[in-house]
């Protein structure tokens, strides 16, 4: 497999630089997704600003933004991406039975994440096809049509940062180093 290079911001394409100090102004650090990304100023900074609308603009509190993420690392199969989020999870104070649940891929004791956990999931497995009865069931508890559409810019944000992670077998950040994940498949 090529190997893809873990850019720093001396390495980084110029038109890289720009969002590459973006993100380290806005989370004080860029991760190493980021600095792989950063060979393709187009995918790094389209990721960047969907990160961005997802945080600020989509319908779903921060916990909820956490399950739809760590929903889709375990579909994917991401172990970076699952090491960051726990890491994130938790600095949004999420109970730890919750990051426990996602982390194994399995039900979240509080109903309506749990209806959340379920739809993203499904979203991601079935590329997109849920039946009526799943979107049904997502809306019954509580959701929105809206939200339905903002899963798919969830799941969306995390194919291009687990896809990217898989063909360029990122190496996992020191501060993400006490999160590492192993699929519950392959565990």
């Amino acid at each position: 497999m090529p190997e893809f290079t873990v850019h720093n911001r001396e390495t980084a394409p110029e038109k890289s630089k720009p969002t590459f100090d973006e993100i380290e102004k806005t989370w004080g650090m860029v991760p190493n997704v980021f600095k792989v990304m950063a060979e393709s100023p187009a995918l790094m900074k389209g990721c960047w600003a969907l990160e961005t609308i997802f945080g600020t603009q989509s319908g779903f509190a921060r916990i909820e933004q956490e399950v739809i993420t760590m929903s889709a690392n375990v579909e994917n199969d991401c172990r970076y991406c699952m090491a960051a989020h726990t890491m994130a999870a938790r600095m949004e104070k999420l109970p730890g039975d919750v990051i426990g649940a996602l982390r194994g891929g399995t039900p979240i004791a509080d109903l309506k994440l749990e209806a959340l956990r379920r739809f993203a999931t499904t979203m991601v497995r079935t590329r997109g096809w849920p039946t009526e009865e799943e979107v049904t069931a997502f809306l019954a508890a509580g959701y929105t049509k809206a939200q339905a559409l903002e899963v798919i810019l969830g799941a969306g944000l995390k194919l291009l940062t687990n896809y990217t992670n898989h063909i360029a077998h990122t190496p996992l950040d020191k501060e993400y180093e006490g999160d590492r994940w192993e699929p519950p498949k392959a565990a």
